[in-house]
C-alpha cells in the first residue's frame, strides 16, 4: 500500500479522558459496564482530541510551508470552505462554510493551505466571532497581502438542540482587513461568494 492515514493519539490525555468520560456517563445515571457502553468512554477521549486538534497545529507554519514570491495584485477567493468546530460554551458543534479572499503583496500560498488555516482555528473550542478574526489575523501577519476577508456562516446546535431551539437560524460572521475595509472592494467579494460561477 502506496499510502495509509495514520491517527494517533496522546496514550496518557486517551487514558485519563477515558476515565473522565466514564464517570461521566456514571453521573447521568448510566452503567458504563452495559455491552453498548464499553468502548464509548474511549471512543469520546479519542474523538474530542480529534475535534480539538487544531490545539497541536500552526496556521503560520502551513502558510509558510507553501509560500510563492508573485507579482500579482488581483484578488483570490477560496470560498465554501466546510467548517466543524465545538462551541465553548455548551460544547456542542456548529458547522458551515467559511469565504476567505486576500489581495497578494508579493506572496501568495497553496489554495489548500488557506482551507487548512480554517481548520486550525475550527478544530478548536471556539466561538464563530473568534474564529472569523483568528483566520483574518493569521493570513495577514503571514503573507502581510494587501487585504484580507473572511464571512463565515454556520449554524450552531446550541441554538438548535437546546436553548432556544430555533433549527433554522444561521448565524453569519465578518471580518475585513486593508483593501476590503473599501466598499467597492468589499462589495465585490460580497457579490462572487454569492455567485455560481461553474
Amino acid at each position: 500500500m502506496a499510502y495509509k492515514k495514520v491517527e494517533q493519539y496522546d496514550e496518557a490525555s486517551t487514558l485519563l479522558l477515558t476515565e473522565n468520560y466514564t464517570k461521566t456517563l456514571r453521573l447521568l445515571g448510566e452503567n458504563p459496564e452495559r455491552e453498548g457502553l464499553l468502548k464509548t468512554p474511549e471512543r469520546m477521549a479519542k474523538a474530542i482530541q480529534y475535534l480539538t486538534q487544531g490545539y497541536n497545529m500552526s496556521a503560520e507554519n502551513i502558510l509558510n510551508s507553501a509560500k510563492f514570491h508573485e507579482p500579482m495584485s488581483e484578488m483570490i477567493i477560496v470560498k465554501d470552505i466546510e467548517l466543524y468546530s465545538m462551541c465553548e460554551h455548551h460544547m456542542l458543534p456548529f458547522f458551515g462554510k467559511a469565504h476567505v479572499a486576500y489581495i497578494p503583496n508579493g506572496w501568495i500560498t497553496g489554495l489548500s493551505k488557506i482551507a487548512r488555516v480554517v481548520d486550525v482555528y475550527a478544530r478548536r473550542l471556539q466561538v464563530q466571532e473568534r474564529l472569523t478574526t483568528e483566520i483574518l489575523d493569521a493570513i495577514k501577519n503571514t503573507l502581510q497581502p494587501l487585504g484580507v476577508a473572511v464571512v463565515i456562516e454556520a449554524s450552531h446546535l446550541c441554538m438548535m438542540m437546546r436553548g432556544v431551539q430555533k433549527q433554522n437560524s444561521v448565524t453569519t460572521t465578518s471580518a475585513f482587513f486593508g483593501e476590503f475595509e473599501k466598499g467597492e472592494t468589499r462589495s465585490e467579494f460580497i457579490r462572487l461568494i454569492g455567485s455560481s460561477l461553474h
